[in-house]
């Protein structure tokens, strides 16, 4: 089962989430299984440079070669605070093998084994988004055949980072009703958060669209709905504040 790492947070800012996934370009090989065990992230947050932090992932061997032609595999997901992520780290186990002409052969990979392979990102995570890092292999340039016909793993991988979702944000004019919000899409309930005791609200990962917020508040509040809240990826939409009527 793929972890979830969340990192802390204040109550007024909400973190970001991220999603590590894998894919690569088709190679003329049978098999490349990669060992991969752990992956790190550089991140920073305002003037504080949070240094490396791990993501908790599904360790294993992943043959590249079937997350070709437009498929990817999800390795793992953070939620951490808004800020800036400079660097990917990936480091691989020993377990690197090849298949060809139905063959096996070892891939050596000293440098990825011993300190990881760095990756730069250079990205800004806004609070309430979802992002996706995709690490794309470049099978053929990164596979070397020496002299003595072994094979070194090089890996050439490029750090695709784009924005997959947008969120909602706003308050209720009295804390005290408490409300749960919900972002209804065509009777779909696509996302639901509640009120916190300053009657800020955040709903994350909300995709692209237009959305009605309903609210259920406390016993002795009515709160009407807000319909045309349209939400775009890689954006906050920022209802203002919601009337309680009591």
């Amino acid at each position: 089962m793929l972890s979830v790492i969340w990192l802390a947070c204040s109550e007024d800012n909400q973190p970001a989430r991220l999603d590590v996934r894998l894919t690569d370009a088709p190679g003329d090989y049978q098999e490349v299984n990669i060992d991969i065990q752990e992956v790190q992230i550089h991140a920073s947050e305002g003037e504080q440079t949070n240094g490396w932090q791990t993501i908790e992932i599904e360790k294993g061997v992943y043959n590249l070669l079937d997350f070709t032609n437009g498929l990817d595999t999800l390795l793992g997901s953070a939620e951490l605070p808004a800020g800036r992520v400079s660097q990917i780290r990936l480091i691989l186990g020993s377990d690197n093998t090849l298949k060809e002409n139905d063959q096996i052969y070892d891939l050596s990979t000293p440098s990825a084994q011993q300190s990881g392979l760095k990756l730069n990102v250079q990205t800004t995570l806004t609070e309430g988004i979802t992002y996706t890092i995709l690490l794309d292999f470049d099978v053929a340039r990164s596979i070397l055949k020496t002299g003595n016909g072994a094979y070194k793993l090089k890996p050439v991988i490029r750090a695709i980072t784009e924005a997959t979702s947008g969120a909602i944000e706003g308050t209720v004019s009295i804390p005290l009703s408490t409300p749960a919000v919900y972002a209804i899409h065509e009777q779909d309930t696509v996302g639901t958060t509640y009120a916190n005791d300053l009657g800020k609200f955040m709903i994350k990962g909300v995709p692209a669209g237009t959305y009605t917020l309903s609210f259920a508040p406390a016993t002795g509040y009515v709160i009407e709905d807000v319909t045309g809240v349209v939400v775009t990826t890689g954006s906050v939409t920022k209802v203002g504040e919601v009337t309680v009527i009591e």
